[in-house]
């Protein structure tokens, strides 16, 4: 059995889909190879249960009583600065599991632990977008990006929810190979592995500075109204400001014009629901706003580089080969009798 550990430091009020993230695809990958995987290992300052931001407590072991880990997680999504008690700490742990050697990550905001304890500087690190402007004004020598994820030698950071699942299967995938990799991502229904060069997607009013609040509205109206889109027109009215007014800041904080960031919103959509839903590619554009399959297919085309059959196919072909490499019952029984 592997002996290597992954342990993830809960702060009070962290998202247990980011939890979740960092912990199923090492679930799965152990599925897949038994024996082989790192084991992951919930841990806390005392040694007492964590709360998470949604109100469930999660059981964990006390940092002295840890075994020693290949990877050492901080899994956080508020504030650094508003848990100060825990900073010392937390801080001294970090250092110590850098000088034994170890991987470090940060999911959420836990990549900002790793840059308070002075082990990001050089390297390249994210996490959740809200919280870059005031990291990056605190420690410039960190090169900070808003991809999903970075992984620079023994640096590991991610935004929250999906994008540490992201991360995850990218590292099992480094150190246990591509095949691997193929496998969880068809696992969480995805045609493959997601690339660290994906950008978090940031609403407007967070990209550019401060933003608009009349900007941030408006692309809450979009994500409220996917399936039966308002005119641009509509869309200035509810806000209270002309068309002209809201192209305005469309152009300045999101470089687009608001009919095509919100055909962009409702494409990204559809493929979500393509990837992980079994609904027929007709119920699917209707369900973003198209009119017909044409002018579905024709819109996905042009934005993706490919139709929504394409990416039905793409799923369809990652679980045929996540499928093809696990051996049939009859035959593990073989090779553990020859073992």
């Amino acid at each position: 059995m592997s002996s290597a550990r992954v342990g993830c430091l809960l702060l009070p009020g962290f998202s247990l889909g980011t939890l979740a993230g960092v912990i199923d695809p090492l679930a799965q990958a152990a599925a897949l190879q038994p024996g082989r995987m790192p084991e992951p290992v919930m841990l806390s300052l005392d040694g007492r249960p964590v709360r998470a931001g949604a109100g469930a407590w999660v059981v964990c072991t006390e940092l002295r009583a840890a075994p020693p880990l290949q990877l050492a997680m901080v899994v956080s999504d508020l504030p650094w600065h508003e848990q100060d008690p825990l900073g010392p700490a937390v801080l001294l742990w970090l250092r110590e599991q850098a000088a034994a050697g170890a991987c470090l990550g940060g999911v959420g905001t836990g990549a900002a632990w790793l840059a308070e304890a002075g082990l990001l500087q050089g390297h390249r690190a994210t996490l959740h977008w809200p919280h870059l402007a005031a990291l990056a004004e605190r420690h410039p020598g960190v090169v900070l990006s808003q991809q999903r994820f970075e992984i620079d030698r023994q640096r590991l950071s991610s935004a929250g929810g999906e994008a540490a699942r992201d991360l995850m299967i990218a590292w099992l995938g480094h150190h246990h190979g591509d095949r691997l990799a193929q496998e969880l991502a068809a696992h969480a229904g995805l045609p493959g592995p997601r690339p660290a060069d994906e950008r978090q997607r940031v609403p407007g009013s967070g990209r550019g500075g401060a933003g608009s609040a009349k900007l941030a509205e408006a692309l809450a109206l979009m994500e409220a109204n996917l399936s039966e889109p308002l005119p641009t027109e509509d869309i200035a009215r509810l806000v209270g400001v002309s068309r002209r007014h809201l192209e305005r800041l469309f152009r300045q904080h999101l470089d687009a014009l608001p009919s095509r960031w919100y055909l962009g919103l409702r494409l990204e959509r559809a493929q979500a629901l393509l990837r992980q839903t079994p609904q027929s590619i007709l119920q699917i554009g209707l369900a973003c706003g198209f009119a017909s399959g044409p002018h579905f297919s024709n819109a996905y085309r042009a934005h993706f580089g490919r139709t929504p059959r394409d990416e039905r196919g793409l799923r369809a072909q990652a679980w045929r080969d996540a499928a093809a490499t696990e051996p049939a019952p009859g035959n593990a029984a073989r090779d553990e009798r020859s073992a």
